[in-house]
């Protein structure tokens, strides 16, 4: 594998106005990273403990999943306090060393901004439900129940909308009689963006903040803050009495406006920040619009579309395995659009998606040959695109769904929200735990696996979700000086991204390799050029370039290989082994 320890530096990325472009995030979900105190839950000074792992594997930037004061309705996406430190996570004395120490070794920390809805516990909201004359009633999206029907009784909702954690979006208020707008769990209440006093609150806690010292936002459904203010019935889904709202809350019709708004009072006279949206929903063209730099709204988006490629037609949890091709074909429509303005978020995983080693990969082979092979293929092809890749916990060890084999091994509100809908739909339990096998987000947030003592050193406790079994053979010490595991190869893909400024400023390009298992893609900036050619198959492929293409590459170097011992003389027309990536400059 190369490249060789003399080039593969950590080396950060530059300070300048776009220094975001050639960094690496790495997403830390601190319920599952490191627990300091045995308690079974990871915390902060546990994250502390770990910054020597996050410092060798080179990365810039680390994003933290909500740590404020919340209920823990949806682990922490319900907040409370904005401005305060759940106590299972630590203090705000434990944030302020964690940002110092990221600090001093070069990194910064991007908060997780979730300002679209707020828990029914934080002080807003029960101001709010207080009366219907309280000063902040109008702060959240209150309405009676529909004409004629009385509060609490079926199809009384004000309408018709389907919550993203299944059954209607509405709560019933028995103290007012009204109902609130929840577009997730119900104990997370959607606040009114209509109300300027909402807005200046929220702009108000992110300058807080920045003041501390935070490097920017990762922005969660930050295009579902604008909703049509009469929030509308939709078309409803086939046979079924809710609807998909989305057309009336995704990409509303002030979202725009808003940002740029947060953008002025927030942003504007601050260096050295990253301001990424999560954008379910999102298309190329208005990708382009939150992204280009002339509109100042955010640096970059999460699109959802490659996410969504294996998800069946009516629920993610009725999955499909993808077609060759399919996922590349995808990952190039949206290189293609952000081409001339704009900027991508390259990921596979998060919080919110299983283990991409099993979902794109193959781990089926007992975690031999293909695991590996389909880790680092799948990482060459995600990390020398255009455009700011993202590192998931776990991700960097190829870490894989888990085995869960009962409902009760899950903890996630939306898996057990499916599980029981699913089963008063008429799917029997095998059916119902077979969806969640495959697509459910706690097979992204099973612990870390540290090493191979008791919880993969994860915890003294008992953890608050299973440790992965296969922790006897996946983790952090297993690889930490084996030249070939996946953990060296992440450590020297983001040393190619450093070291090199045509992956972060350079042209993309697909190319037709003959096969639509092999994603090539060539990067080009001046005179340097790269090729990239991965086989995204579990077969032996070979790649049938046109005659220009093979010339321009006979002569290249191979810069990096995920097949130890394929360093070799290069030859972009050898066959390609299963899971085969090759990088090569000229």
């Amino acid at each position: 594998m190369a490249p060789t320890d003399s080039t593969a530096d950590t080396t950060s990325a530059s300070t300048g106005p776009d220094w975001w472009k050639s960094a690496v995030v790495y997403q830390i979900y601190p319920r599952s990273f490191q627990d300091s105190n045995g308690d079974g839950i990871g915390d902060l000074p546990g994250i502390r403990q770990r910054l020597d792992h996050l410092e060798r594997l080179g990365v810039d930037v680390v994003w933290l999943s909500p740590i404020y004061r919340s209920p823990q309705a949806d682990n922490g996406y319900d907040i409370s306090d904005y401005q305060d430190i759940d106590p299972v996570f630590g203090t705000l004395d434990d944030f302020d060393a964690l940002l110092a120490d990221l600090h001093a070794r070069g990194m910064k920390l991007v908060m997780d901004l979730v300002v679209n809805h707020t828990s029914d516990e934080h002080p807003w909201f029960v101001e709010s439900r207080s009366s219907v004359d309280s000063p902040k009633r109008d702060w959240y999206w209150w309405r009676p129940a529909r004409d004629g029907r009385d509060p609490g009784t079926p199809g009384a909702e004000p309408n018709n909308w389907e919550s993203f954690f299944s059954g209607p979006a509405w709560q019933l208020d028995e103290a007012t009689g009204e109902y609130y707008l929840h577009l997730f769990d119900r104990k997370q209440a959607d606040l009114n963006w209509e109300n300027p006093e909402v807005r200046e609150a929220v702009y108000a806690m992110m300058r807080w903040w920045l003041d501390r010292g935070v490097d920017g936002f990762r922005m969660d459904v930050i295009n579902l803050i604008s909703k049509v203010p009469s929030l509308p019935d939709a078309e409803p889904l086939p046979g079924r009495a809710l609807a998909n709202g989305a057309p009336y809350y995704t990409s509303g019709p002030r979202l725009h406006e808003f940002l740029q708004e947060m953008h002025r009072e927030v942003f504007a006279g601050r260096d050295g920040l990253l301001t990424v949206g999560e954008t379910p929903g999102v298309t190329p063209p208005e990708a382009v619009l939150f992204t280009d730099p002339a509109r100042h709204e955010v640096d970059m988006v999460f699109q959802f579309e490659h996410v969504g490629l294996d998800h069946g037609p009516v629920t993610k949890f009725r999955s499909r395995r993808l077609e060759p091709g399919e996922l590349a074909a995808n990952l190039t429509r949206w290189q293609d659009a952000l081409a001339e303005t704009g900027w991508n978020s390259l990921y596979l995983e998060n919080h919110d998606q299983a283990r991409s080693v099993t979902r794109f990969g193959d781990d089926r082979t007992d975690h031999g040959a293909h695991w590996r092979t389909s880790a680092t293929a799948l990482a060459t092809m995600l990390h020398l695109q255009r455009g700011t890749p993202y590192v998931y916990q776990g991700q960097e060890i190829g870490m894989t769904n888990a085995p869960f084999a009962l409902i009760e091994d899950f903890r996630d509100v939306e898996s057990l929200n499916f599980y029981a809908a699913d089963i008063e739909s008429g799917s029997s339990p095998a059916e119902a735990l077979l969806g969640l096998a495959s697509m459910s987000r706690d097979n992204a947030r099973t612990p870390v696996q540290w090493d191979g003592s008791e919880n993969a050193g994860f915890t003294t406790g008992t953890p608050w979700i299973a440790v992965n079994p296969n922790a006897d053979r996946i983790t952090v010490a297993a690889q930490e000086d084996d030249p070939h595991s996946v953990l060296a190869y992440y450590r020297s893909l983001i040393a190619l991204r450093h070291a090199h400024p045509v992956i972060a400023d350079g042209s993309f390009e697909r190319l037709d390799a003959g096969d639509d298992a092999i994603f090539a893609f060539e990067r080009v900036l001046g005179d340097d050029r790269m090729l990239v050619v991965a086989n995204l198959s579990s077969d032996e492929r070979i790649p049938r370039f046109a005659s220009t293409a093979f010339e321009r590459w006979e002569d290249a170097e191979v810069l990096l290989t995920n097949l130890p011992g394929s360093e070799g003389a290069p030859d972009v027309a050898a066959p390609l082994a299963p899971w085969e990536a090759k990088v090569y400059s000229a």
